[in-house]
């Protein structure tokens, strides 16, 4: 193969750099990938600035975990009929052989943590290598904008497959960011009959009404409503949001966590935990089931991740982008990369 590739390269925190070389070639069992969108999410910012665990990155590194975008090249053993077929894929290099794995467990891999845009090359570039096995292809008219968040998306997919939320049930949604909107749009499908969303930027809470929540509480009307929900999904990660979300619940009820906590967070009362018998999940990542479910629902029209895209820019305006991405703004949605 011939031509060449740009990538954004983060040497070591804060500091970037512009490369360009030649395009890579996809290896046996490999296809590589022409990106036509990449998301920049709170994890890429602390990549960026050096707050990500030590175990969960390996710099030098190309970013970008949350894409879309074209097959453009297959490798050896791999289906030829995929060169061409809009895709995303999953984030987590999981070895499939594994105990986990068979059991289709594949977020708690035991083989060792590898993930695209962390330990291996990202999408923060023209092309991108990834194993044909993680491909979720895509219907021929996708959006692949849109498709770019299908990451969070399979994210809140796992989120919903931990939470077994049940039609006519009561159901609160803790946080109105990217994860917490695409949760709202997924558990509104299951036709719940209370959809609360409890976040302090009024806007945001303004913006989930139009996704499907019922209603929008901050924080503090929040706490009149403790003890009312039969599952609560916690998106947000702030340090008060894991024991905030477990008094939401009602006795016997379900909370699931998805945010990424830092130290420092309020802990869960292990009393009020004991008594309410609380059965409590957390997520990181999202299996190959939870994948299958979240491109199941797009290609259906359940999720309508463009409608968070709220900024757009190239590669060569990545420092501009991801200064954007946590900095406070309530106007500020999903912040795409178009190579």
């Amino acid at each position: 193969m011939t031509g060449t590739s740009r990538a954004i390269v983060i040497d070591r925190p804060g500091s970037h750099r512009l490369t360009t070389g030649p395009r890579p070639a996809p290896g046996p069992g490999e296809v590589l990938v022409e990106v036509a969108a990449a998301g920049i999410c709170m994890s890429d910012r602390e990549v960026y600035d050096g707050h990500r665990d030590a175990a969960y990155v390996r710099y030098p590194v190309i970013p970008g975990h949350e894409w879309s975008g074209t097959v453009a090249a297959v490798g050896d053993g791999v289906d030829p009929a995929l060169a061409g077929r809009k895709t995303v894929a999953e984030g987590f290099r999981a070895c499939g052989v594994c105990e986990r794995c068979r059991y289709g467990e594949t977020s708690l891999c035991g083989g060792g943590y590898a993930e695209t845009g962390f330990t291996e090359p990202g999408a923060f570039a023209d092309h991108v290598v990834v194993p044909a096995r993680l491909l979720h292809p895509l219907h021929d008219d996708a959006d692949l904008r849109a498709a770019a968040l299908l990451e969070p998306s399979a994210v809140i997919a796992a989120a919903v497959r931990a939470g077994r939320p049940r039609p006519g049930e009561r159901i609160a949604v803790v946080g109105a960011g990217t994860l917490g909107l695409l949760a709202v749009q997924l558990l509104a499908a299951g036709s719940p009959a209370e959809l609360a969303v409890v976040d302090p930027r009024e806007a945001r809470g303004q913006l989930a009404l139009g996704f499907g929540a019922t209603h929008a509480l901050s924080p503090a009307e929040a706490e009149s409503a403790y003890g009312s929900f039969d599952l609560v999904v916690e998106t947000a990660g702030a340090p008060t949001t894991a024991a905030s979300s477990c008094l939401l619940a009602r006795r016997g009820g379900r909370v699931v966590l998805t945010g990424m906590f830092t130290e420092g967070a309020v802990g869960i009362d292990p009393v009020h935990l004991s008594l309410s018998q609380l059965e409590v999940r957390s997520v990181f990542g999202a299996s190959s089931g939870a994948w299958a479910d979240a491109v199941r629902a797009f290609g259906l029209g359940l999720l309508d991740p463009a409608a968070l895209i709220t900024h757009q820019f190239p590669l060569e305006r990545f420092e501009e982008a991801v200064a954007l991405v946590g900095g406070g703004d309530p106007k500020t949605g999903k912040v795409l990369l178009l190579p």
